[in-house]
């Protein structure tokens, strides 16, 4: 029978995972949240983790404006970012981190991509209430699919639905495709 001590607690895999799954949220919301006071704010982050040691590989911001491409989002921005660094297209045994659902775009490059989980922030109904949206959830997606990806979220949703509010933020968003 194995003793516990106090001074050194066991914690429970799940209960591990959800801390990470929080830490990692923070860093992106964090890393996201420097854009707000800057002539381009964007809500949309995106980190990339190894999966089985939390170790960052990479991160990146929505750039659709600063890059005139309808395809920068963070998500794809930071999947070309880290199968760059890695040399591989290949990102099996990563998780990807992002403030808000990924789109049908955003999330079939990840399963492309062969990542692990998928874990986001704000919902796309959230985002749907600043900007335009396509209403396909993320787990929809794998669920259409023949490749494998966990979807877990929202996690941190307050803080990362926070980023769409920033009152820099709704101003750039009246620019952004404003609706009839």
């Amino acid at each position: 029978m194995q003793v516990r001590k106090e001074s050194s607690p066991l914690v429970h895999p799940k209960r591990a995972r959800k801390l990470r799954d929080e830490q990692c949220m923070a860093e992106i919301v964090r890393f996201t949240a420097r854009t707000l006071d800057t002539p381009s704010p964007v809500p949309f982050g995106a980190l990339i983790v190894h999966t089985a040691t939390g170790e960052r590989l990479m991160r990146a911001v929505n750039a659709v404006r600063r890059e005139n491409d309808p395809s920068a989002h963070a998500e794809l921005r930071t999947v070309r970012k880290a199968t760059r660094r890695l040399g591989t297209p290949s990102l099996k045994g990563y998780t990807l981190y992002t403030t808000c659902e990924p789109c049908p775009m955003c999330m079939a490059n990840a399963l492309w991509a062969g990542i692990d989980r998928v874990v986001y922030g704000a919902t796309i109904e959230d985002a749907s209430r600043h900007c335009r949206q396509i209403y396909v959830s993320a787990r929809t997606l794998v669920k259409r699919s023949d490749m494998t990806c966990v979807v877990d979220g929202p996690i941190l949703r307050d803080a990362c639905y926070a980023l769409f509010t920033h009152p820099n933020m709704l101003k750039t968003f009246a620019t952004w495709n404003p609706r009839p």
